[in-house]
């Protein structure tokens, strides 16, 4: 925990949010932070249920005078991305996040932050144990398992909340206003393959790829940088075709909403052809790295030689996966042809992993289209059909349809200008925010999504800036003393 970080104004937000980056909170693991939410509800002598999928629902009274206030729903999610550099030694499941300050930020030492929700979940928190803050009656929803299939949401039932407004704090601008995201679906695909044993005569390397910017495969997904997985099958590809190569095993990217930063592979090619494997690596790196050079400018891959493997996959069957992950689409379907600088549709093949006779291959689709998202899924599902694999769509989740008209929408407008005397960005996301479930189980809850300024959300450099979470602060204050009353 850092000292530093907890004196940043204002103090009750960023010591609640020191307290939650204590707890280890790993998606579909949150019994560590369920916990730690219904004993921070406990110490405030605050109604709380805990549902059956392990969202916390804490509940508190209008403060005095607001009573005549609609209800509002806080939401935030609990769980955050863990990720990590490749150097970096650390424990999620057992270890806090190390915050600490850099010039106008904040962010981690060499993991990712968790601002990405818990700036959100501790303004919440932050609300719900001031004994000065003007609120209407209150219910903080903080969901589970956003990350990784939005379980939480899916789970929540139709008559558990009461609330007319949703506020969701889960955007990574402080000036844009949220109505609107992508949903999205899990393509999980698993191959078994054939192995063989080695020849005689045979060299094995370890190439490794780094240094990729990465980052959150919705919002981030529109600045077109480079995938790791993808890159290194480029480099695969490439040496199959001009030096023949056995491929052992491949390991790439982490987690589905994550754009791949690092992937790395062991193969194995004659003795006769090393120096010409080492020189088609560099060529290729090269090339890659001229290609990616405004996005990601500190790409390097590393070649080192390796104890031989005790097999290596099929040669037909290989030839069969490169083509397949060769060809299977990755980044920018789409752009809307209705909101300016909006991906509609896109893909992220997320994590490749090739190992022992099986491939697990994972990717994540979105879309604001229910028709495009399903035709995109449909779509990377072919290639691995076509070779063989067993291919299963899963986790779908709608989109937050737009609605320009609302009246919510309106006030925040107009406090937005009033306070800071300029113009919102009134938006929709290519992320997947929870609004979209929320609104299946409660259509008539108006909803708006608003936050601090994040950056590289779902990487290693995740950062939260410190001005603009105190602008967040005063809005998100200042919003709960103007809703409006009851009709």
């Amino acid at each position: 925990m850092s000292t530093e970080v907890r004196n940043l104004e204002p103090k009750s937000v960023w010591n609640h949010f020191e307290d939650l980056n204590a707890v280890p909170r790993p998606s579909k693991k949150e019994e560590k932070v369920i916990a730690f939410i219904t004993d921070f509800a406990k110490s405030l002598n605050l109604d709380f249920t805990v549902d059956a999928v392990g969202n916390v629902i804490v509940r508190k009274p209008a403060s005095k005078g607001m009573e005549d206030r609609k209800m509002v729903v806080l939401q935030s999610h609990l769980d955050m991305v863990h990720q990590k550099n490749g150097d970096t030694e650390f424990d999620f499941d057992t270890q806090g996040i190390q915050s600490y300050i850099d010039g106008d930020w904040v962010t981690a030492k060499g993991t990712t932050l968790g601002a990405d929700n818990g700036m959100g979940v501790a303004a919440i928190m932050a609300v719900l144990s001031s004994d000065d803050i003007a609120h209407p009656e209150l219910e903080a929803l903080f969901t589970i398992d956003e990350e990784t299939g939005m379980t939480g949401a899916h789970g929540l039932k139709a008559n558990v909340l009461k609330g007319e407004i949703l506020m969701n704090l889960d955007t990574e601008e402080d000036d844009e206003l949220s109505i609107g995201c992508a949903g999205g679906i899990d393509i999980n695909i698993k191959w078994d393959y054939v192995t063989e044993k080695l020849e005689e005569g045979k060299k094995a390397f370890d190439l490794h790829l780094t240094g990729l910017k990465g980052g959150h495969s919705g919002m981030d997904i529109i600045k077109c940088r480079a995938n790791a997985n993808k890159v290194l099958i480029r480099i695969l590809r490439a040496l199959d075709e001009q030096v023949g190569i056995g491929i052992s095993e491949i390991d790439g990217g982490s987690l589905r909403n994550a754009i791949p930063r690092e992937a790395k592979c062991t193969i194995v090619c004659d003795s006769a052809d090393v120096e010409l494997l080492r020189e088609i690596c560099q060529e290729e790196i090269e090339m890659l790295q001229s290609e990616f050079a405004s996005t990601d400018p500190n790409m390097a891959l590393s070649v080192e030689q390796a104890v031989l493997p005790l097999q290596i996959m099929n040669l037909d069957e290989q030839s069969a996966l490169i083509m397949a992950l060769s060809s299977v689409h990755d980044g920018i379907k789409r752009m809307s042809p209705d909101v300016e600088d909006l991906v509609e549709t896109s893909n992220n093949v997320a994590r490749v992993e090739l190992k022992g006779g099986e491939l697990n291959v994972l990717c994540l689709t979105r879309s604001d289209r229910e028709y495009a998202k399903l035709d995109m899924a449909d779509t990377v599902s072919a290639p691995f059909l076509m070779i063989g694999a067993d291919v299963e769509q899963s986790g779908s989740y709608p989109g937050w349809k737009l609605d320009p008209n609302a009246k919510m929408l309106g006030m925040m407008k107009d406090l937005y200008k009033e306070l800071f005397h300029e113009e919102p960005n009134v938006m929709a996301c290519h992320a997947g925010l929870e609004c979209g479930l929320l609104g299946q189980h409660y259509p008539e809850m108006e909803m708006i999504s608003f936050g601090p300024t994040i950056r590289h959300a779902h990487s290693p450099d995740e950062k939260v800036n410190i001005k603009s979470v105190s602008k967040f602060w005063n809005y998100f204050l200042e919003a709960l003393k103007r809703v409006p009353k009851k009709d």
